[in-house]
């Protein structure tokens, strides 16, 4: 930051650019809209648009999900007049092809908007420069850049979606101190308190789809259902079991299918009489090639692609987690710690199975966060990729 206040950030369009205060102020706001689409928009990113004339916003918006006008629309609609000569901040570049909703170019063009500026351009390879090059061959002032990486990690899902067909993959794990996230005789409700358990459900609420293994559905027997949180009109995650063999009970509660869905991954060696039992109840059951002795779980990431999941939370248990972490298919991993150790080397740690030769050949991660939940503490991560 330099003396007159001015953060310099680089523009990707044309040349550099300064950045003051008040451009900070109303991108972090658009930021603050973008966020309450959490969970609301799949599989659409969350956008948030800001129209500001004269220094004073007097329109702002947020994308509330398909079907529903992007952030851009709403936020010119409540500008009304105002958005004549107006300045308009969005999270991600204005779209330019119509799709279940009109382009917004064409709402920001026949508002009059005199500048738009983008935080981050839209990484879909259908539609990436083609909203910024519109408005810019129709004589408006378009800059790009400003708060791109909050814009981004916001966004981090949808932007791994599009660009790979494949959803970002979180690994969530509630443990003791020592690693332990059951004691030897596997009991493990609960290991982390209110707080935590409660956060894990809103983590639940802003994904597609949550995923275990059949280890914890014999052991947990879990519903995998958003409870303790108000889905406050979020869509519920679908909920994955991975099964080569097909051997959970049919008395489980997943294996009960209703409402959100059931999917069970298996392999082609499966209890065919149970795959007709389960696809009775509604379950589908999905079976695809095996893979290290199990489902083949980069192929079960393709197929849930395809099923517009652009967000997996894998709660499962230390098998399927290693499974994950072997195929080099984690993005992300949150880890609750509670206060309190086992000290048991027989009581179950959160992964098990890897067997690296040295410590330096052990999965690397970049932690990105920490705070305290409650009496819990949630440790945030990025896997590093080789």
């Amino acid at each position: 930051m330099n003396r007159a206040g001015k953060v310099w950030r680089k523009k990707i369009t044309v040349s550099d650019v300064y950045w003051d205060a008040e451009d900070i102020k109303f991108m972090k706001l658009a930021l603050s809209l973008a966020a309450r689409g959490r969970g609301l928009t799949h599989p659409n990113p969350m956008v948030g648009a800001v129209v500001v004339k004269d220094g004073r916003v007097v329109g702002k918006g947020y994308h509330r999900g398909p079907f529903t006008p992007h952030a851009e629309a709403v936020a010119l609609a409540e500008a009304g007049p105002d958005a004549e000569g107006s300045t308009l901040y969005v999270t991600l570049e204005p779209c330019n092809h119509r799709g279940r909703t009109p382009p917004c170019t064409e709402s920001i063009l026949k508002a009059g908007v005199r500048k738009v500026v983008i935080a981050s351009p839209d990484p879909n390879p259908n539609v990436t420069g083609g909203g910024a090059e519109r408005l810019v061959s129709c004589g408006l002032e378009v800059e790009t850049g400003l708060l791109r990486k909050e814009s981004e990690e916001l966004n981090a899902a949808y932007i791994k979606y599009v660009t790979t067909g494949l959803p970002l993959v979180t690994v969530k794990v509630a443990s003791t101190a020592d690693g332990k996230v059951a004691t030897r005789g596997g009991e493990s409700r609960w290991i982390t308190g209110k707080a935590a358990r409660r956060l894990a459900h809103e983590m639940r609420r802003a994904c597609d789809a949550v995923m275990v293994g059949k280890g914890t559905v014999e052991t947990d027997d879990p519903e995998l259902t958003v409870r303790h949180v108000p889905l406050k009109g979020a869509m519920p995650p679908l909920r994955v079991v991975v099964d080569s063999r097909l051997s959970i009970s049919l008395d489980s509660k997943l294996a009960a299918g209703g409402l959100p869905k059931v999917i069970v991954a298996t392999t082609p060696d499966h209890d065919r009489s149970k795959a007709e039992e389960l696809r009775s109840r509604g379950v589908e059951v999905w079976v695809l090639s095996s893979g290290g002795g199990g489902v083949n779980l980069r192929e079960l990431l393709e197929a849930l692609g395809r099923a517009e999941v652009v967000h997996l939370l894998v709660e499962g248990g230390p098998t399927l987690i290693a499974s994950f972490f072997r195929e080099g298919l984690v993005d992300r991993l949150c880890l609750f710690l509670a206060p309190r150790v086992f000290g048991d080397a027989r009581a179950r740690s959160w992964i098990e199975g890897l067997s690296p030769a040295e410590p330096s050949q052990g999965q690397a991660l970049r932690w990105t966060r920490q705070r305290r939940v409650g009496e819990d503490l949630l440790l945030e991560a990025e896997v590093v990729k080789s």
